[in-house]
């Protein structure tokens, strides 16, 4: 039954599940506070989404996380990325 469901959400994305348990695995022990690792993780969220993200935009997320001390998740970029839309 999870491998159906993974199929589906696959399909439907257009992002291997396999990625994406490897950028969560990935950001468990990842320090950020460290402005080089935020900046890597969202450029690895916005290739795996398969979308830009302008500089600008970058910069917002990084002091957001960085300087604010908001939380990190999938959850957090991801409404990042769609308030640009």
């Amino acid at each position: 039954m999870e491998n159906g469901f993974f199929k589906n959400i696959e399909q439907k994305t257009g992002v291997r599940m396999k990625d994406v348990i490897e950028l969560a695995n990935s950001l468990q022990n990842a320090n950020f506070k460290d402005e080089r690792t935020v900046r890597d993780v969202i450029k690895r969220v916005s290739a795996l989404a398969n979308k830009s993200v302008p500089q600008q935009l970058e910069d917002q997320i990084v002091q957001s996380i960085v300087k604010d001390g908001r939380k990190l998740d999938m959850q957090t970029i991801t409404d990042m990325l769609n308030k640009r839309e």
